[in-house]
């Protein structure tokens, strides 16, 4: 009855901590190679998982079609900007506030999900949005406008990788969907197309952009490793969640990730964050909690 619970906490924390591992390997990579880490290094794990999942339900694989392939494509650029943009904001802010600006996922994905997607937004969703914008504006440290905020590299980045997923989140959903088979399988079907994808596009880009950064990465395949193997225990608790819960109940509890988060910051990084930038964390949170439990 509980096993959703666990299972959203195994996804946060593991999300949290990829995340950390890429900001270690942001250190020695560049940002295209530190996001070829994670969907190379997580690809014969997701293969084995949809493996699995096959043989337990005893269903077998779908079938592909035009619907899936169209969205599981644009999911997967969209996940690959989220991510690279992720990593350069960490150049420019701290690992807590990064963190932070990226959760404004929740509400670009309300907006996007009315704008492009059909998608209905509530009053208490619009309350939401006006709540996270005042949390970004205060973690730029600029003043208020939106022309000030992109002028803070940190929050621009934080703001187009949360655009980036967030775009990513409703293709993922249209691309499963499409398949019309069992829930779990079709998203464990849709991980594996699209990490399989999302390998071969970035580590094209490497290869012609720069084939040291590949030499790089195999002199940092422990710390790679790590972020594979984090990367998809961390989608295997988000969906395994989803499947036994609603999706809203597990977003919202999901939440923990910001104080796993806090103690990366703390413990590992040994960065300081200051009452301004806990001001605007603790309200882009309240901003999505809003979002998740009351629109």
């Amino acid at each position: 009855m509980y096993d959703w619970i666990y299972f959203t906490i195994l996804a946060a924390f593991m999300q949290s901590v990829r995340t950390a591992g890429q900001k270690q390997l942001s250190r020695h990579l560049n940002a295209m190679a530190t996001t070829l880490v994670r969907f190379l290094f997580a690809l014969p794990f997701v293969w084995l998982y949809l493996f699995l999942i096959s043989q337990f339900q005893n269903i077998a694989v779908p079938n592909l079609n035009a619907d899936f392939v169209q969205s599981s494509f644009l999911a997967a650029v969209a996940q690959i900007a989220g991510t690279a943009f992720v990593i350069m904001a960490f150049r420019y802010q701290n690992f807590a506030v990064a963190t932070s600006l990226v959760k404004t996922e929740a509400v670009l994905t309300a907006i996007m999900g009315v704008l492009a997607f059909d998608a209905v937004l509530s009053g208490f969703g619009w309350m939401s949005v006006v709540i996270g914008v005042t949390g970004v504006l205060i973690l730029s440290k600029t003043d208020v406008g939106l022309k000030s905020i992109f002028n803070s590299p940190a929050s621009a980045y934080g703001i187009a990788a949360g655009l980036g997923f967030a775009l990513a989140t409703l293709w993922i959903r249209q691309a499963s969907l499409a398949l019309q088979t069992d829930l779990i399988l079709s998203a464990a079907f849709t991980l594996a197309f699209m990490v399989t994808l999302q390998t071969f596009l970035v580590l094209l880009y490497v290869i012609f952009q720069d084939k040291n950064q590949l030499r790089l990465v195999i002199d940092n395949w422990r710390m790679s490793l790590f972020v594979g193997i984090a990367s998809m225990l961390g989608s295997i608790g988000w969906f395994t969640a989803a499947s036994l819960q609603t999706a809203a109940y597990v977003k919202a509890l999901g939440q923990v990730e910001f104080f796993f988060t806090l103690i990366i910051t703390y413990k590992v990084f040994r960065e300081h964050i200051n009452v301004r930038e806990y001001i605007g964390m603790f309200l882009i949170v309240v901003s999505v909690v809003i979002l998740l439990l009351l629109a």
